[in-house]
């Protein structure tokens, strides 16, 4: 089945849109769940004003135009920069793949639609390494990250991941770093004078990352030994294989590398780091854990392996599904 998602070709988006289908074949018989925690940012607010009353067949439709939007973008981007040595839909079919596995990565919630301004900064800091004048680029990716950490708390652990790519990227200068800062702090300054101005001041510490280390609550049933298990086999053949082709990239795309594997370790660190946000929150790994497991896809020259690895998700995915359904 991998063969179908190696090729640059247009038909590869319907077949994305089939294999989400049969991911998420669980939609046909469960109603889709919204999972909202409160104190995890001002998207949960917002979605559960305006997404409550929503009809349940048109958030199965939302998810869906979300995780295809956000696979094709995302797939998009890292053929764009020449992330892999031929393109192909590979990213796209495991960022769909990865999102079935756990049942909370199959429900609605604010760490799903954070993935749109997450990935759209990733292709702001992947344009940081070309840059003559990075002044523009560093100050709309410092706006990024304070809309999003506003938005949805665990962002703020991009803050870390930002000022290491800008470190690697970019040779130091402190004008640089002024910059970026300051974009962080502009939707903050806004956001407190319009809390002052509306006599909610007393509010703005809500809007603050609530930073509260501990260990989420996490049932080890068979369900989730068996995803942990698939997940962790592919990014280590992953791994694996990027380093066995990682001498032949240019030193560009050797950071951009840095960068993902940086993002993946540092993200999904969210439900430790932030109180209450549970495992769901590390649906946001999924924007770099997708391109290190899509190298166990993309460089085998034999099918036996990457086709091992993809029916090893579908029975996870199948196994997970069946959960859901029963539920």
């Amino acid at each position: 089945m991998v063969f179908l998602f190696k090729d640059k070709s247009i038909v590869n988006i319907l077949f994305l849109l089939l294999l989400s289908i049969g991911v998420h074949f669980h939609f046909f018989f469960s109603t889709p769940v919204m999972l909202l925690n409160t104190n995890d940012g001002l998207l949960s607010i917002l979605m559960k004003d305006y997404f409550s009353t929503i009809n349940s067949n048109l958030l199965f439709v939302i998810y869906m135009i979300a995780l295809l939007i956000q696979a094709i973008r995302l797939n998009f981007l890292f053929n764009e920069i020449k992330l892999f040595q031929q393109s192909n839909y590979t990213v796209a079919m495991t960022y769909v793949l990865l999102s079935g596995l756990f049942t909370t990565w199959c429900y609605i919630t604010p760490a799903l639609l954070i993935n749109f301004l997450l990935i759209w900064l990733v292709i702001k800091i992947v344009q940081l390494y070309n840059q003559p004048n990075p002044k523009e680029v560093l100050f709309n990716i410092g706006l990024l990250l304070g809309i999003s950490t506003i938005a949805y708390h665990p962002i703020a652990l991009m803050i870390i991941i930002t000022a290491f790519a800008l470190a690697i990227l970019r040779p130091f200068k402190l004008q640089e770093w002024f910059v970026l800062i300051m974009g962080i702090l502009v939707p903050y300054y806004f956001l407190g004078g319009w809390l002052f101005i509306t006599d909610h001041f007393n509010h703005f510490l809500f809007y603050l990352p609530n930073i509260h280390f501990e260990i989420p609550v996490l049932i080890f049933n068979k369900s989730v030994i068996i995803s942990l298990s698939v997940i962790l086999l592919g990014f280590l053949a992953g791994f694996i294989y990027w380093q066995q082709f990682n001498s032949r990239l240019v030193i560009q795309i050797r950071k951009n590398w840095a960068v993902l594997f940086v993002m993946s370790l540092f993200l999904i660190t969210a439900p430790f780091v932030f109180k209450g946000v549970g495992i769901q929150a590390c649906f946001i790994c999924l924007v770099p854990i997708s391109a290190i497991i899509s190298n166990a896809f993309s460089y085998p020259k034999r099918p036996i392996f990457p086709n091992l690895l993809f029916w090893l998700m579908i029975i996870a995915i199948v196994y997970n599904n069946w959960e859901l359904v029963k539920n």
